[in-house]
């Protein structure tokens, strides 16, 4: 599989060089780099072209393709207007041929291995869409952020993200995704809603999407706290305006995915397949799938049906050591 990583950086000039030396530096290579620079005020364009020019002498004052002996193809996008996170993602997106697209914000690392293992995981689960790991804090905090006890198959979740908005996935430099759950979801148009906290439009889009999802309990990134994060550590300085300004931008986006991929009401038909393609489902699956049962318009003797028959199945793979994602 053909493997492009999605750089996006502002204002990380400290930290950006670091960034793409962690992907130069992996056990297996990208295929690409593409790097875009959301028009940083800082000296993140002069930081990025020295860097690219002492391995090539090829780059364009807009960008380009730089080859170099030890290293994948690698693709600047220096942008002329600063348009936020989710407009960086799909600029490189838009840039990227790969097949499986990784992303790495630029004040975050990857551990040697990453790539290697996560292609592995890959080649040996083909029914994986989309997969995120544990991941390691360092800096002004240390600590392994796991989302869950061990390795799991989280399969399916279309249904309980567009009625219970269930967030499976992790920080934004621990995923990569197939690049067709990609194609689904992008592009988006409401960039403003979405200058930070973009992983939220490729976490929750890709469940809509019908990504399967996996999670791989290694701690194959390392997360920086360093107090200019544009979200981690901030949650107790948001104002009751930017919360209401988040759920009104959450409500735009899943209307929009709801009009793209013409959703019905009608959740009849995919509701049970769904909560049976977990191979072991916590207590919180269940009871996330139980109350978006019991909130339907179905008649009682077919949701009573429906109940017993994901009970039974819960009692006979459930997993309750299970704990829930962390977003923090």
């Amino acid at each position: 599989m053909k493997t492009s990583v999605l750089i996006n950086n502002y204002n990380y000039q400290t930290y950006v060089i670091d960034a793409i030396e962690s992907v130069l530096n992996q056990s297996a290579q990208a295929d690409e780099i593409i790097i875009v620079d959301d028009c940083s005020t800082d000296q993140s364009a002069q930081v990025l072209q020295d860097f690219l020019n002492s391995k090539s002498p090829i780059l364009g004052d807009l960008g380009g393709t730089i080859p170099s002996n030890r290293s994948p193809n690698i693709n600047l996008i220096l942008k002329k207007k600063n348009e936020g996170q989710l407009a960086a993602f799909q600029d490189g997106f838009n840039a990227a041929t790969g097949e499986l697209i990784f992303f790495l914000d630029a004040d975050d690392l990857y551990q040697e291995t990453y790539i290697e293992t996560v292609l592995n995981f890959y080649q040996n689960h083909p029914a994986c869409d989309f997969l995120f790991t544990s991941s390691e804090l360092f800096g002004n905090e240390e600590r392994i952020a796991t989302c869950y006890t061990h390795t799991r198959d989280l399969g399916y979740s279309k249904i309980s993200t567009l009625y219970r908005r269930t967030w499976i996935g992790h920080r934004t430099s621990t995923l990569s995704m197939k690049r067709h759950v990609l194609e689904a979801i992008f592009p988006i148009p409401y960039l403003e809603d979405w200058r930070i906290r973009a992983d939220d439009c490729v976490t929750y889009g890709t469940s809509i999407a019908n990504a399967h999802k996996f999670y791989l309990n290694q701690p194959l990134v390392k997360y920086r706290v360093h107090g200019n994060n544009g979200y981690y550590g901030r949650l107790k300085t948001r104002s009751p305006e930017y919360f209401q300004q988040y759920e009104q931008a959450i409500e735009r986006l899943f209307k929009f995915w709801i009009k793209k991929f013409n959703y019905s009401e009608d959740i009849d038909q995919f509701a049970g397949e769904e909560f049976r393609s977990i191979p072991h489902p916590t207590q919180q699956e269940f009871d996330t799938f139980q109350s978006i049962i019991r909130c339907t318009n179905l008649p009682k003797i077919r949701k009573g049906f429906m109940l017993v028959l994901a009970y039974l199945y819960f009692l006979r793979h459930r997993n309750p050591s299970e704990c829930s994602p962390q977003r923090n």
